[in-house]
């Protein structure tokens, strides 16, 4: 026998895996934040706190930076040479601005960050100011010619007065300071002089009249003044020196010692909150650089080291007068500056609250709808109250926004325990709050569990059958209890790499549970039923395999008559004649099919000749037989495909039907 011929998946596995997160939060200082300042030098700071605004003067650029209390630049005042000593008005409607370079006092509208007004001083250069009885007052001079002026605003027309220390107490511009609690009274110390030098000035009467005087107050020896504050009850001035190392207070009466606020190396700065409680700063490289007391206790309630913004070895420091108030107390402002003379605005949250640590601890893992426990401590160097309580809320599916549970009591040990019932399944997040209170910071803890969703049942019918080509078969498939998707997905999936995976039907079951699509099967194919889940149950796909089988004919051309023999149909054919038998099949690239001729004798059908031949483009091939066959012998042929034998498996195996022929002479 003769032929003529023609001649022919890849799987994807994903592994999925979870992960179960336990967080724990700690305390306010998470809130803490940073940000870099376009300045060249630091002067002085002040906080206005009726329009959340800082402001820093820097008299190496001549400007005043304005920020908002999170630290972003919200404005900058230029044309401000030399501008160093700050003062906000009682009204926060302005802040005053000592401008030496320029022999100006320069008004700066607070709700505008812009200048509002100059007064000249004459040939006085101010450094310093301070606002009492009624009056602004300066510091102005150097090289052993310091002294203090006043400037009258009172009126229609500015009044300026100069030469106001008639003692001559000052080699330079003294720094000036006073208190609400103390009108009239104005205080003022030397920078950088060595012991230290004090004076405090009645000015009640509009002009400054000495009443207390002091070098090296206290005999302590120090020296290098960099700042000074006097208390909100004007009893006491507290100041900062290179030494001793710490913060010196005073009494405004004699400038007898009145006690100190115990800090480190190089004190540089200080402020105090209208309730009394003192920041105390030092330039320390390798110590904490701000300290915070409560009033009148000398160890500090809190600390703070900057870290190393630089190329040194140790970290970043204070800048001189860099401390000052929020006047709620809800921040304090630090300026640092690295060894690059790159400067930053450090915030501090909540600075004269004791810090506190709140943990939150629930399992990895827990079944839906039952019963789990949260725990964790809450603790402080500060004892808490009695009855002290934490809030909890569920953050999950079905409550993206968080639901507020309830509260804990926390137990004298700082313990605490809440129990919960999670109804939706996935990540679950308990968040804990302590909203804190006189003495301690809020704080806030998250602990994450991953709840299992219930199971459900979801079947397909038809699986494993096996269906003629190019037939519509119905599918249904059957959802169980969910708790809200009642959606389903019909998928079918043929084989071979050249068709992809396509939806059929989505929709919502009927009352039974079902939904039905209808799938046109031309190939074995993968039927899936798909539901995507709920916040309760979880998703679930079932997938069945059917199977399809190809289209296949033959024929035979050359025989001279068919008729019925043996109860079949028989094709004749002349011994001197060749048959031609044609096969035509459903196309796949690479496809063969069976070739197979079977001879009957002894009673049987035998097979003579089985082989597989390729299919052309169009899935046909005819062969010629033309073995000068014997006459009289009963012969059959047939095609068919034989599954991955014929060179591919995206259908079922077919038997074609067979040929009945014989030869005569």
């Amino acid at each position: 026998m003769r032929r003529r011929t023609l001649p022919a998946a890849t799987a994807l596995a994903v592994l999925f895996g979870s992960v179960a997160l336990v967080a724990t939060g700690a305390g306010s200082a998470a809130a803490d934040s940073s940000t870099t300042l376009p300045l060249k030098s630091t002067g002085d700071v002040v906080v206005d706190g009726a329009h959340q605004r800082v402001f820093i003067s820097d008299p190496t650029a001549g400007q005043v930076v304005v920020t908002d209390y999170a630290g972003a630049v919200v404005g900058t005042v230029g044309s401000l040479p030399g501008v160093r000593g700050l003062e906000l008005s009682p009204d926060s409607g302005t802040v005053y601005a000592a401008v030496g370079d320029a022999d100006a006092i320069v008004a700066i509208d607070t709700v505008t960050a812009t200048e509002a007004h100059r007064w000249s001083t004459g040939m006085a250069a101010p450094k310093y100011v301070a606002l009492t009885g009624g009056k602004l007052w300066f510091s102005y001079g150097s090289g052993g010619d310091g002294n203090i002026g006043s400037l009258d605003l009172s009126g229609t027309d500015p009044v300026l007065a100069l030469g106001q220390d008639t003692g001559r107490t000052f080699y330079d511009a003294p720094i000036l300071d006073a208190s609400a609690g103390a009108p009239g009274t104005l205080v003022a110390g030397a920078p950088g002089q060595s012991p230290v030098v004090l004076a405090v000035y009645d000015v009640s009467a509009g002009t400054a009249s000495r009443t207390a005087y002091a070098f090296d107050p206290g005999n302590t020896g120090g020296g290098n003044l960099a700042d000074l504050a006097v208390t909100p009850d004007g009893k006491d001035v507290v100041t900062a020196s290179g030494a001793p190392y710490y913060q010196a207070v005073y009494k405004l009466s004699d400038l007898s010692a009145d006690g100190k606020y115990v800090t480190n190396t190089y004190p540089n700065a200080v402020d105090i909150a209208p309730n009394g409680d003192v920041a105390a700063g030092t330039s320390s490289w390798y110590d904490p650089d701000v300290h915070v007391f409560k009033q009148g206790v000398s160890t500090p309630l809190k600390q703070y080291d900057f870290p190393n913004t630089g190329s040194s070895s140790g970290s970043d420091t204070l800048a001189a007068r860099g401390l000052a108030w929020a006047p709620d107390e809800s921040k304090l402002f630090a300026v640092s500056v690295n060894n690059s003379d790159a400067y930053s605005l450090r915030v501090f949250d909540a600075p004269t609250k004791t810090p506190v640590t709140l943990t939150a601890n629930v399992p990895a893992t827990a079944p839906r709808a039952k019963p789990l426990t949260l725990t964790g401590t809450l603790t402080s160097p500060a004892a808490f109250p009695a009855g002290t309580k934490v809030s909890v809320t569920r953050t999950d599916d079905e409550s993206p926004a968080g639901r507020t549970l309830g509260t804990a009591t926390v137990a004298a040990d700082g313990s605490y325990s809440f129990a919960d019932t999670p109804q939706a399944g996935g990540k679950v997040t308990y968040t804990v709050t302590y909203a804190g209170d006189a003495d301690h910071a809020g704080a806030t803890a998250t602990g994450s569990v991953t709840v299992a969703k219930s199971a459900t049942t979801l079947t397909l019918n038809n699986n494993l059958k096996v269906y003629g080509y190019n037939s519509s078969v119905t599918f249904t498939a059957h959802l169980g209890t969910t708790y809200k998707n009642r959606t389903v997905e019909i998928w079918a999936d043929p084989y071979g790499s050249d068709k992809p995976n396509a939806l059929v039907k989505k929709g919502t079951v009927d009352s039974n549970g079902n939904l039905t699509a209808t799938v046109r099967l031309t190939r074995d194919a993968k039927i899936s039923a798909k539901f995507t889940g709920d916040t309760r149950y979880a998703a679930k796909t079932t997938t069945n395999t059917v199977y399809t089988k190809v289209s296949v004919s033959s024929s035979l051309n050359g025989a001279y008559k068919t008729a019925t023999a043996w109860n079949e149909k028989y094709y004749y054919f002349r011994q001197s004649k060749d048959p031609v038998y044609n096969t035509a099949m459903t196309m796949y690239s690479g496809r063969k099919y069976q070739f197979q001729i079977q001879q009957f004798y002894s009673g049987a059908w035998h097979t003579t000749a089985s082989e597989y031949f390729g299919l052309d483009q169009y899935g046909k091939d005819s062969v010629l037989l033309d073995d000068n066959p014997p006459t009289g012998v009963r012969f059959r042929i047939r095609s068919s495909y034989i599954d991955t034998a014929s060179g591919d498996n995206v259908n079922a195996t077919t038997y074609g039907a067979w040929k009945y022929f014989t030869f005569t002479r």
